[in-house]
């Protein structure tokens, strides 16, 4: 299925990538049949909740959307660098920090915001996946989580 079509099937849109604030590093490295991705916020100017500390100013609903606009974000990243979703033939990891308040351990209730999406997006075999979901004390620049993944691509 071409993943164009998936996201407008689902109503979603690509935000646009993300700018990194340092030369020295990128949203995505291609290396042979892999991508990795660099950990992305939420996207701004998305109606999501970019900033705070989940449990405790940001709701763990509010915390999954989130997470969905997040995988947004990486996607966004790794069209730009490969210039089509429909490469990937498979997510193979995804990694999530959760700007976590004292006490709040539902981590993967929130990331199962992106992992929802990308299931529902790229289906169950290709978009089933393995995945950490932990919480952090802080993250850079307040942000509520940062998320990356990796994907494999097709010959």
């Amino acid at each position: 299925m071409r993943i164009r079509e998936r996201l407008e099937e689902l109503g979603l849109e690509l935000p646009p990538p993300f700018v990194y604030p340092s030369a020295n590093r990128t949203g995505c490295v291609v290396t042979q049949h892999l991508v990795y991705t660099s950990g992305h916020p939420p996207p701004e100017d998305f109606s999501v909740t970019v900033k705070g500390k989940v449990g405790g100013d940001v709701s763990e609903e509010d915390a999954y959307a989130s997470a969905r606009a997040t995988a947004l974000n990486i996607l966004a990243s790794v069209e730009a660098e490969l210039g089509s979703l429909d490469r990937i033939t498979q997510v193979v990891k995804v990694y999530g920090m959760v700007n976590s308040a004292p006490g709040f351990d539902r981590q993967f209730a929130v990331i199962d915001g992106a992992s929802d999406l990308l299931f529902e997006l790229f289906g169950p075999e290709a978009g089933q996946h393995a995945r950490s979901a932990v919480g952090m004390f802080e993250l850079p620049r307040q942000f509520c989580m940062e998320i990356e993944a990796i994907f494999e691509l097709g010959g």
